[in-house]
């Protein structure tokens, strides 16, 4: 499968602006965006996840092909009403929808539930998760009682296109994290390191699936933040600057570690999204169709010189 790329909305020319809010410029965005050669974009917006889900259709209808990462957090919204909405959204936008679930909101009014310690946080997860895939897949209504969630008569009648096969995206490094996501998820999105240091996690990630015999189901996606001069903070990823040459060649190293996608962080203006597209993206894509069938050894290709690589936050 050849390499997909993401991206990852950060501010707009304005600081004040987020990414969504002017929506007359994000079309023309999302429209640069798909041109450019991204097939996903991020939505995770500060303002909370009801917010979240509002952008995320709105997205879906403005944009022809991405498929919207959708990032949610168990905890508040009854798995019910998730998994309805959930499934309404995928419905309308022809299964373009993916769940990516990350253990704290990024909105503390949206933390009021949320349970005390780093395990009982990933048990809910855990359980949520479950209770999603049931409601998108039963044929009937159940009942449940667990230590989070109690149902009674759970059943979503209308289905959507991926049933419980809507992909689900997940990320972490404690054991606890990694546990959960073995069972769940479908993408693993990696911390930023070293090539050494990603490489051992992947290895991690996927002993963790094998106890579920999902080893071989995994994909990986690494976040990276492109730019030409000071990074600017936010999400953590992989720090790159330097010509497209330079990165497209730093990003091959992490290619040949089996990543299946790159998170693209820091290209927000129009000028970047443009750039990106039309230079380092297509560079990368151009240099794995022509060693597509070549033994590639980690690490082989690393850039050295003036390009440098970090993680940052």
């Amino acid at each position: 499968m050849p390499i997909e790329f993401t991206h990852v909305p950060g501010k707009t020319a304005d600081a004040a602006i987020p990414f969504f809010y002017d929506f007359a410029e994000t079309a023309t965005k999302l429209g640069l965006i798909e041109d450019g050669g991204f097939q996903k974009i991020v939505v995770d917006d500060s303002a909370g996840l009801l917010t979240n889900m509002d952008l995320a259709a709105q997205v879906l209808d403005c944009a022809a092909s991405l498929e919207v990462v959708l990032t949610h957090w168990a905890g508040v919204v009854e798995p019910t009403v998730a998994a309805r909405q959930l499934a309404s959204m995928d419905r309308k936008s022809g299964g373009r929808l993916a769940l990516r679930m990350i253990s704290e909101p990024l909105n503390d009014d949206d933390a009021e539930s949320r349970p005390v310690g780093h395990t009982v946080i990933w048990q809910r997860i855990d359980e949520y998760l479950v209770l999603l895939k049931r409601l998108w897949s039963n044929d009937r209504p159940f009942d449940h009682e667990g230590a989070f969630y109690s149902i009674n008569g759970g059943y979503v009648p209308r289905k959507g296109p991926h049933g419980a096969d809507l992909t689900i995206r997940m990320g972490g490094q404690s054991g606890t994290a990694l546990k959960v996501a073995g069972r769940h998820a479908d993408v693993f999105e990696l911390a930023p390191g070293s090539i050494d240091e990603v490489r051992r996690l992947m290895e991690r990630v996927r002993g963790a699936a094998a106890e579920h015999g999902r080893a071989g189901k995994l994909r990986f996606a690494l976040p990276v933040r492109i730019h030409r001069g000071v990074a600017a903070t936010g999400q953590k990823a992989i720090d790159l600057s330097g010509p497209p040459a330079q990165v497209a060649l730093s990003l091959l190293a992490y290619a040949g570690l089996g990543i299946d996608e790159f998170m693209i962080v820091g290209v927000d203006t129009v000028r970047e999204i443009a750039t990106v597209g039309r230079e380092t993206l297509a560079l990368l894509r151009n240099s794995l169709a022509r060693r597509e069938h070549d033994a590639f050894q980690p690490g082989a290709y690393a850039p050295r010189g003036m390009l440098e690589t970090r993680a940052t936050s």
